[in-house]
């Protein structure tokens, strides 16, 4: 799709990955809403700098495991998308997320709900609220993660949700095929950025540990992601659909 009057809305877009991603499709030209869960102060930097970059920018707050405020969050961005001039949106990119580190048998209940609520429930229930005003011609991006395929001990509760997430991205294609909305997931490995606190970026051996699996020989970085997701959603890549695009050096081959 071209982007000349095009908006996207990416969710957990005031840092890492998210952040990258928004400032990516506003360089090829869409303007953005992101969201924030509590840090306001690093949202408005994003909008700046989005700003500075000469499209339209806005931050609405959003906690994507509390789907009660779903409906709420939609009538905030119908506000946001008139005081763009438009009446809907092309892009979602649901990005926004939690992280976590237990084995199958220390994994709390508390810990499993979270992580669906945020993972899987959040971005079903999301996504089915925001169907309406997503553009026919559009598309929605997923954001997987490489523990789908490469299989770490500790990681079992978080990759699950986001398996649950690459088949429904499969069900999104076929049912919003009639409405031209194409639906992709994006699947990152191992990135250097506060994700996890931080551990593949902060700690050596990790750090390391990653480079000698990868075949590119380094962990990835934000700047890996964000222009290729902008670039899956553009007009050049309109004939991919449903499909798992594994963005990750060559992790584990």
């Amino acid at each position: 799709m071209s982007a000349t009057n095009k908006i996207a809305l990416v969710t957990g877009g005031s840092r890492g990955l998210g952040r990258n991603t928004a400032e990516n499709l506003a360089r090829r030209g869409f303007d953005v809403v992101i969201t924030y869960r509590s840090n306001q102060e690093e949202a408005a930097r994003v909008v700046a700098w989005i700003e500075a970059a000469g499209r339209r920018a806005a931050a609405l707050p959003l906690d994507t495991g509390e789907s009660s405020a779903f409906p709420a969050f939609a009538k905030a961005l119908r506000t946001v998308l008139a005081g763009f001039g438009a009446e809907g949106f092309d892009v979602l990119v649901n990005n926004a997320g939690i992280s976590h580190h237990a084995s199958i048998a220390e994994t709390a209940e508390a810990d499993l709900d979270a992580l669906y609520n945020v993972h899987f429930k959040g971005v079903f229930l999301l996504t089915q609220q925001l169907l309406p005003l997503v553009r026919d011609g559009g598309h929605i991006v997923n954001i997987s993660s490489g523990l789908t395929r490469i299989i770490f001990p500790g990681s079992a509760a978080y990759a699950a949700m986001k398996g649950a997430v690459e088949i429904f991205t499969k069900y999104l294609a076929k049912e919003l095929g009639p409405r031209r909305i194409r639906a992709n997931v994006v699947a990152p490995g191992a990135i250097q950025t506060d994700f996890s606190g931080g551990v593949v970026r902060d700690d050596p051996q990790v750090n390391k540990a990653v480079s000698d699996m990868t075949a590119l020989g380094r962990p990835g970085l934000p700047d890996d992601i964000g222009p290729m997701i902008a670039s899956l959603v553009s007009e050049e890549n309109r004939w991919v659909n449903a499909q798992r695009i594994e963005v990750s050096g060559g992790m584990s081959i």
